[in-house]
């Protein structure tokens, strides 16, 4: 790329926010030039703003730590200094579905880790190796919109990463209904065990509207467009439980599938180890190069030992066995700040890059 994109993060400060910083550090294609937060924050130097509350393992970049806040909700102002936003705000959905559309009737592309415009019939929500197509929605929404290069895209929740992927992996063998529990990391709420102590040694067994997305978000993905809106897909039918564990980071998933055209257990492996989509082809810079890895020991995945797959990009998957109610059954782990969050929504900003619906200003 001859020139880098200039990107703005919004909500810079938080946890989800702060995850973009590191990841745009030294990207071929991005640079970090403005930090935008809540107006509290203002007017301030990003580290003075972000003070003890610096989250990630890695030390926060030089290159940011001097940036002067922007408010987030001078939208003409941060506008002007930006190609491209990535938004982790932390509002109400009402607030964030006005701010995104805000920037992007601004004309300024906007890739967000929110869930405010999901289910937004014109928004592409898209794991770009999954349905990359759902991008060819953007020209009805910018019609909706009014827009010439202004747009918002999504990535889908967390929790659906270390099962989707694989129920994809399998479409052929016409997956119909599933059974889903997911074991999720404290990071998906924002918190370190630092600030939430009570999840030491404990376990919730409720995360508000995770049930529901963990349900119904693959059934968007693998819809399809129909009158410049993404129609969801009727099947397969997903009932799921989402429980708060004691990690820190990574979302464990325990499966249960049934099948139309049963296969056998050699080949629902190949067919994952072998699934790639357009990152892959593309050679994306955020791309994993094997997307799915099969272990065969018998207590694996492990947070510990597998998280940080493919720079914990990659999807891990173990405990493939026959079912004596269902067909199969597995488990599966995934990076919920990486590739269920920020590390997805820059992935999916490079393909967009890639296919020409974002470019520098003119």
């Amino acid at each position: 790329m001859e020139k880098k994109l200039r990107a703005g993060v919004l909500g810079a400060t938080g946890m989800v926010g702060q995850r973009f910083i590191t990841l745009l550090e030294n990207h071929p294609w991005f640079q970090v030039t403005v930090v935008a937060a809540s107006p509290r924050s203002a007017g301030k130097t990003y580290e003075e703003a972000v003070g003890g509350r610096w989250k990630m393992d890695t030390s926060m970049p030089n290159r940011v730590k001097n940036l002067v806040v922007m408010n987030v909700n001078e939208v003409e102002k941060v506008s002007a200094e930006v190609d491209m936003v990535f938004s982790a705000v932390d509002m109400s959905k009402d607030e964030i579905r006005a701010i995104e559309e805000a920037y992007a009737k601004a004309e300024v592309p906007v890739v967000s880790n929110n869930s405010a415009h999901r289910w937004t019939k014109d928004v592409p929500m898209v794991v770009p190796e999954i349905n990359p197509e759902h991008f060819e929605v953007i020209p009805f929404q910018k019609k909706r919109l009014g827009t010439k290069r202004g747009f918002i895209a999504v990535k889908p929740n967390c929790s659906i990463q270390s099962y989707a992927p694989v129920l994809t992996a399998w479409k052929e063998f016409e997956p119909y209904e599933v059974v889903a529990t997911t074991y999720q990391a404290i990071s998906g709420a924002g918190k370190t065990f630092k600030d939430w102590p009570e999840m030491v040694e404990n376990i919730i067994p409720y995360i508000g509207g995770e049930e529901e997305k963990s349900e119904q978000e693959p059934l968007r993905l693998w819809g399809k467009i129909e009158d410049g809106e993404i129609v969801k897909a009727a099947e397969p039918v997903i009932t799921c439980q989402c429980i708060r564990v004691p990690v820190l980071n990574g979302h464990t998933a325990a499966v249960f599938v049934k099948f139309r055209k049963k296969p056998d257990r050699k080949q629902l492996i190949e067919k994952m180890v072998s699934f790639k989509g357009l990152p892959q082809e593309l050679e994306l810079p955020s791309a994993p190069k094997q997307f799915i890895q099969y272990l065969e020991e018998d207590n694996r995945p492990q947070v510990r030992a597998d998280v940080d797959f493919e720079k914990g990009m990659g999807i891990s998957v173990g405990r493939l066995r026959e079912d004596t109610v269902y067909d199969y059954k597995f488990v599966g782990l995934s990076h919920n700040t990486l590739r269920g969050a920020a590390g997805g929504a820059v992935l999916c900003a490079e393909l967009l890059v890639a296919q020409g619906y974002m470019k520098a200003k003119e």
